[in-house]
This record gives structure tokens, sequence and C-alpha cells, in this order.
């Protein structure tokens, strides 16, 4: 096996009031994004509208399609090309009129411009806005049943402690990839509700493994002398290349479907490459950390209570 660090000695957990730091920061940093702007950005799936995929007979400028669009005052719309210069989505919020209107509305105004030429409709999707909020109640639960089975799964294959630490440490790798989106101004879509849930599976993956080399290194006598917060650093080095070539392999894979993927897959892309980045760095600085905590707080209360016990 490619080894990138041979016998690694690297102080994870010694290091972890500067991790827990830097993520306090970067947390805090998006969620005042997200509250500067009142919220995430909502994709016509969650917040509503009309989608339609036009076909012209030769390339048009973006700009062009936005200049017709806006005669017709149908508020402000999203125009990304669809794979081909010919092709493109446009995205419509919510409009009193009907579906059928709306595109008529549009398709009157791309045809009035002479330089567009003729344009064909090729594709309408709307989407009202009680279908919208119901779509954002459903990806709430979504995630919200992940986290749970999660929880539920390592503590009955490792224990509760681990169950909670690894679900903290999803909610950080999601709330880094929410602030990020917020920063760069971002759409929260369908797509991108994929995304993170598969940020999330890809995340605790990582951190199950460091969890399983402890269960293993006490199995077969290892470092059973140490202390804990020792054996879960030493857990963490023996799988650190693993976990650090987990995560090229599958980073290169998004970006190369950022740079490649056409502006309908971008936004996934983006969350997905963020989300590896953070899953690695979870995964070392703080799922690990957070049970040393947890172990030492509870070690720290029997202490007391022997203490109790003696006074007595």
């Amino acid at each position: 096996m490619l080894q990138i660090f041979v016998d690694p000695q690297f102080d994870f957990i010694g290091k972890r009031r500067w991790a827990y730091l830097a993520s306090v920061v970067f947390i805090l940093i998006g969620l005042g994004s997200m509250a500067a702007k009142g919220g995430l950005r909502y994709g016509i799936d969650f917040s509503g509208g009309t989608l339609i995929q036009v076909r012209f007979e030769r390339a048009v400028p973006v700009e062009r399609i936005r200049t017709s669009l806006e005669r017709i005052q149908m508020g402000e719309s999203v125009i990304q090309e669809f794979g081909d210069p010919r092709e493109f989505i446009l995205r419509l919020p919510l409009a009193e009129s009907s579906a059928e209107a709306v595109t008529r509305r549009v398709q009157e105004a791309l045809g009035a411009d002479a330089a567009l030429g003729k344009a064909e409709i090729r594709r309408v999707e709307f989407v009202g806005p009680q279908v919208g909020r119901d779509l954002q109640i459903q990806a709430l639960y979504a995630v919200l049943w992940s986290m749970a089975g999660i929880l539920i799964y390592i503590a009955i294959r490792f224990d509760l402690k681990g169950g909670f630490a690894s679900v903290a440490a999803i909610i950080h790798d999601v709330l880094v990839c929410l602030g990020a989106m917020s920063l760069t101004n971002r759409e929260m879509s369908l797509p991108v509700l994929a995304a993170l849930l598969t940020i999330i599976g890809y995340s605790v993956n990582d951190t199950i493994v460091a969890y399983d080399r402890v269960r293993e290194n006490r199995g077969k006598g290892l470092r059973r002398g140490q202390p804990f917060a020792s054996q879960i650093n030493a857990a963490i080095n023996q799988t650190l290349s693993r976990t650090v070539l987990t995560a090229l392999t599958v980073f290169f894979s998004t970006v190369v479907l950022y740079l490649f993927g056409g502006k309908v897959l971008e936004d996934l892309a983006f969350v997905l490459t963020v989300g590896v980045v953070t899953g690695t760095y979870s995964t070392v600085y703080i799922a690990g950390s957070l049970i040393v905590e947890w172990t030492g707080w509870m070690e720290g209360r029997a202490r007391s209570r022997k203490k109790l016990v003696a006074k007595a």
C-alpha cells in the first residue's frame, strides 16, 4: 500500500485547541454571512419559480438574453449555459401568472429580439410556493434522519461518545459547507442537498476507520497503558496515509467536475470539494478530540466522586 507518511508522529490531539478556534472562526464568519443576507439563497427547487430550457439557432451572449427578459419585468432571472453555447436554462422567480403564461411571455420577449434568432422552448418546470416549502422541510428531515442513523450505528458499533462526537463533526462539516456557499453566493438546490448528504457519509467513513483502529490496538493489547488521548492520536496517525489518499482521489475528481462540468454542476462540485477538505480536517482534528474531551470530563467526574466517598 502506498504510504504518504512513514510512521507519522503528529500531535493532532495536542493542537486541538487551535483547531477548535479555527473552526469556530470560520463557522461564525459563515453564519454572519447568512445572517447578513437573510439566510441561504434558495434555488427554484426550494423557493419556487419557473425553469425554462431554451435553444437558439446560433450561439448568443447571456447578456443579450438578459436584456430581452428585462423588458417583460419578471424579476431577477438566472441564466445558465446548458452544455452548448446555443442552449440555456432560464430560472425565473415566482409570478402570479401560470407556467403557461410565463412561458408565453418569455417566448415573445426572446422572439422580439431579431439578434437572438429563433428560440425553441424545450422544457418547462414550475415549482409552486407550497411545494418549495415542503421540499425545504423534507430536506431538513433527510439531514436529521441521516445524522440520527449515524449516531445509532456508531453507538452500537463502538460507544455512545463516539456516536455523539461523529455527529458533532458532521454538523461542523455541514456548517462549513453552508458558510462557504453563503460567502460565494451560491444557491441551495436539490443537487446541493445531495452533495451535503454525500459529505455526511464521506466524513463519517474516515472517522469510523480511526475509531476502528483504536479498538484494534486495544484488542491486540497495544498502547493499553497509555493515556486515552495518546491512543486516539496514535490511531489518527496510523490511518493518516489512508485518510489523505482517499481525500486526494475524491478532491481531484470534484475539482475536475467543478472546472469542466459546466454551470449546472458547478454548485454541486463546489460543495463536494469544500466538504472533502473539511471532512478530512474534522476526522483528524475534531471527532477524535471531542472523544478525548468527553473521556477527560467523565474521568474527572469519577475522580471527584471517589474523593467525596473517601472524605465521607
